[in-house]
């Protein structure tokens, strides 16, 4: 187990990506001591404690329909979330908990509360549901899918509090880190007010909520000058891609193939870089 932590950006589909490098290093038997998850990063997080070399992949190929149209009128979502955290690790694509929840990787998985708007950091290893829950509320995007609640609380996508949570690793005690993005370098988030009506409709009983999604735009950027610095430093190691992205709810096999290929290549790539860094010998 190596000393350092890992700290995995969500963006939905793009987190395919995030899967071929996870692959990639685990393959070659990289086992980071710490790890820390966002949104579709938490799915390839639980999947890299599980060492189940290929999961992710699948999950994010559209082999079923991850949208349910007649949900959208109901009002339920427009992502078929059941399907993903419900069939796919207890049925098409069993999820190894038992392995998960022996492992010795240390773990978060980022939440945000609708009722404070704040990060929260969870970790389940005792009861699989509770677990497939924290991942579930973690890829939660907002107006797309509904609140997710744990103990009685309603939380949504950790990435609209903690997009990329390089802090939460620093104060777990890691001074090494090992950042895997879904944007290329470079890339800095406009403020837009075209969904605020619909965040005033559908959250006018969470304005904590309202105000982070507001702000996350700015705080992201400053994360990303932050982390940009930092690796112009040599003290943090990021992988991110070099080719154009796709969309968060891209839906087509070979493009999301592709972008998976570059995720695993890249880590192939940086490989020596990155052993360099973490100093193995």
């Amino acid at each position: 187990m190596i000393k350092a932590g890992l700290v995995l950006e969500g963006g939905a589909k793009r987190g395919i990506f995030t899967a071929g490098v996870l692959d990639y290093l685990m393959e070659q038997e990289i086992w980071l001591e710490y790890a820390v998850g966002v949104s579709a990063g938490s799915c390839n997080l639980v999947d890299y404690i599980s060492k189940q070399i290929g999961r992710t992949k699948r999950c994010f190929l559209p082999k079923y329909s991850y949208t349910k149209w007649k949900d959208i009128v109901q009002r339920k979502g427009l992502l078929d979330m059941d399907l993903l955290f419900d069939k796919y690790p207890n049925e098409i694509y069993p999820f190894d908990f038992q392995t998960y929840s022996h492992s010795k990787i240390k773990a978060d998985i980022v939440v945000t509360n609708c009722l404070t708007g704040k990060a929260e950091y969870m970790d389940e290893r005792t009861d699989k549901k509770r677990s497939l829950q924290i991942v579930r509320a973690s890829s939660s995007m907002p107006l797309v899918s509904p609140m997710v609640y744990l103990d009685g609380v309603p939380y949504l996508d950790g990435g609209l509090a903690d997009s990329i949570p390089l802090h939460r690793s620093i104060q777990r005690g890691y001074k090494k880190n090992v950042l895997i993005l879904t944007r290329r370098k470079g890339y800095r988030k406009k403020v837009s007010h075209k969904l605020d009506p619909f965040y005033r409709l559908m959250y006018r009983e969470y304005p904590e909520l309202r105000k982070t999604i507001q702000k996350r735009p700015l705080s992201y950027n400053r994360t990303m000058d932050w982390i940009e610095r930092l690796e112009a430093e040599g003290k943090v190691f990021v992988i991110r891609p070099r080719l154009p992205e796709v969309s968060r709810l891209e839906s087509d096999y070979d493009t999301l193939v592709h972008f998976y290929r570059h995720g695993y290549r890249e880590a192939q790539k940086q490989f020596k870089n990155l052993i360099n860094y973490l100093k193995i010998q």
